[in-house]
């Protein structure tokens, strides 16, 4: 169960990674060229937050059942002085989560406005923010090879 929760977590990271840049990319787009907010902009915003949210639904079923690296990590005595069991008993965990909220209140924020040009500009300072937090705790197997981009 672990391993299909982690494979599941770890593809469905480029799901949230390709709604984000999506939906960054057209509210910049949107923004700068004053275009009209449409329903493909209001689409991407609620992929890109509900693929986030749902990242964070598997990733608390990760963190509070299975992995080693989760809530068990967190109760070894000296945990915060291991650099790995605090990133993901702690950092990752907290900063995703807010990536998620932020991404969410952007949606709320970007729904209640009227202006178009202030929508497209709401979404690109909301969504570029929560994809900024999501790609700093992302955690890339660029820098470490023992952790794969694409699990098998």
């Amino acid at each position: 169960m672990y391993q299909s929760l982690l494979l599941l977590h770890s593809w469905s990271r480029w799901f949230v990674l390709i709604f984000g840049l999506i939906a960054v990319y057209r509210a910049y787009v949107g923004w700068t060229g004053r275009r009209p907010f449409l329903k493909a902009d209001n689409g991407m915003g609620a992929a890109f937050s509900g693929f986030v949210w749902l990242q964070i639904i598997i990733g608390l079923g990760l963190y509070f059942g299975l992995s080693p690296y989760g809530l068990k990590a967190m109760k070894v005595a000296g945990a915060m002085k291991d650099p790995t069991a605090r990133f993901f008993g702690m950092e990752h965990v907290a900063i995703m989560i807010l990536a998620a909220i932020v991404a969410q209140v952007g949606r709320i924020v970007v729904k209640k406005t009227g202006d178009a040009t202030l929508k497209h500009k709401k979404a690109f300072l909301y969504f570029g923010v929560a994809l900024v937090l999501v790609l700093i705790m992302i955690p890339w197997g660029i820098w470490n090879p023992y952790r794969p981009l694409f699990r098998f």
